[in-house]
């Protein structure tokens, strides 16, 4: 069975057909750079290009960098804050021409993917999911069970939001190599496992494709530390499977 997934991103707003019984992709994903300022109606045309790319008329799961609680956006930091307040599941089935629309927060989108499909697949406990990109999220799940917007990249970390100091943009914009960002992982990994004292923390996002260049590099932390398996596609897949999940399929 097939669903449709988009993942919006701070920098990016991607999507594909899901294969939901095999957790991976279809058909390879199609992306488009997020609008500046990424206002709802500008973010919303932005996922309908990327819907219409491949002719899609079927359910759709789509993530949202920030809270969304009973479908309404409660939090805003990497996107524009008129999102604050939006319906965005009316917001967004309008746009895409009355599709079935169902929307959650980023990171718990890719956590859930990596539980069934990745590598939280058949872990007890306290398991942590933390994307590293534009910014930090965060998916908290017990035996299984997810904590849903726990949005920990807005921790403070040396009197700022550890993804202000701590995320793949911020090790860009500073040109920071892979050893004085890894150090910087790992003083927030010290502070969320300070926290939760999760068994696993699975490192998502991007950069975990190139998880071998500093996952090495992090000591002092007692939990597993392993990369998303299932790596950016994650956010896509995990929003496929919620719409699955809120069609009933």
């Amino acid at each position: 069975m097939q669903i449709f997934g988009v993942d919006i991103g701070g920098s990016g707003i991607k999507g594909a057909p899901v294969d939901v019984e095999l957790g991976d992709l279809a058909e390879e994903r199609h992306k488009v750079l997020t609008p500046h300022p990424a206002t709802p109606d500008a973010t919303a045309g932005a996922v309908a290009e990327v819907v219409s790319h491949f002719g899609w008329s079927g359910p759709i799961g789509i993530t949202f960098p920030g809270v969304v609680t009973r479908r309404t956006v409660r939090t805003a930091a990497n996107v524009d804050k008129a999102w604050i307040g939006v319906d965005a599941v009316r917001l967004l089935g309008d746009r895409l021409g009355g599709l079935p629309v169902t929307v959650l927060n980023d990171a718990d989108a890719a956590g859930t993917a990596e539980m069934s499909f990745g590598a939280g697949r058949d872990r007890t406990g306290t398991v942590m999911l933390l994307t590293f990109g534009t910014g930090i999220g965060s998916a908290l799940f017990r035996d299984g069970l997810l904590v849903p917007n726990t949005e920990l990249g807005h921790l403070e970390l040396g009197g700022h939001d550890a993804e202000k100091y701590a995320s793949t943009k911020v090790k860009e914009d500073e040109g920071l190599n892979w050893s004085r960002w890894a150090h910087r992982v790992q003083k927030y990994l010290t502070h969320v496992e300070m926290l939760f004292s999760p068994e696993l923390f699975i490192i998502g996002g991007g950069v975990s494709r190139k998880a071998e260049k500093f996952i090495p590099l992090i000591e002092g932390i007692r939990a597993e530390i392993l990369p998303a398996e299932l790596q950016n596609n994650a956010g896509i897949v995990g929003a496929a499977m919620a719409a699955k999940a809120a069609a009933g399929r």
